[in-house]
């Protein structure tokens, strides 16, 4: 990477609706360069897409935690199969393999605590290969830059 391909995806990364024409600018070359650039960028995977920022709690959003996942077994078959049964569950919006004592991170956005506590229950507390279950409440996100 040389500097004007990180500067585009820095300028990217704070504002990925940016014009050409602007981005242009701001790193200094011309439009039709930048252009060639990003383009690289995005067939050689460095750019994987763009994505709008929703704002949580306009969609319902008000309760949101990070929940470590320790599974009943180490083995690659476990874990595929807890990956498989949380896949496609709304709610969890992440879904981390980790290091430490536990194999998993998610982070589970729900309505509620109550919408929360079927997810902890009835999803996660259903999946034959989770043995523990630890829930951290986020209180507030003073930095939050996903």
């Amino acid at each position: 990477m040389d500097k004007f391909e990180e500067r585009i995806l820095h300028e990217l990364k704070r504002d990925g609706k940016i014009s050409n024409v602007e981005l242009a600018e701001r790193i200094g070359l011309s439009a039709s360069a930048t252009l060639r650039r990003v383009q690289d960028l995005e067939k050689r995977g460095v750019i994987k897409g763009y994505r709008a920022i929703l704002d949580s709690s306009q969609l319902g959003v008000g309760f949101v935690a990070y929940v470590s996942i320790g599974l009943s077994s180490h083995s690659k078959q476990s874990q595929l199969e807890f990956e498989e049964h949380v896949r496609y569950v709304d709610e969890v919006v992440e879904c981390h393999n980790i290091t430490g004592a536990n194999e998993y991170l998610l982070r589970v956005e729900t309505q509620d605590l109550a919408s929360y506590k079927r997810i902890h229950s009835d999803v996660l507390g259903e999946c034959a290969q989770v043995q523990s279950i630890g829930t951290m409440v986020v209180m507030d996100s003073p930095k939050d830059e996903r």
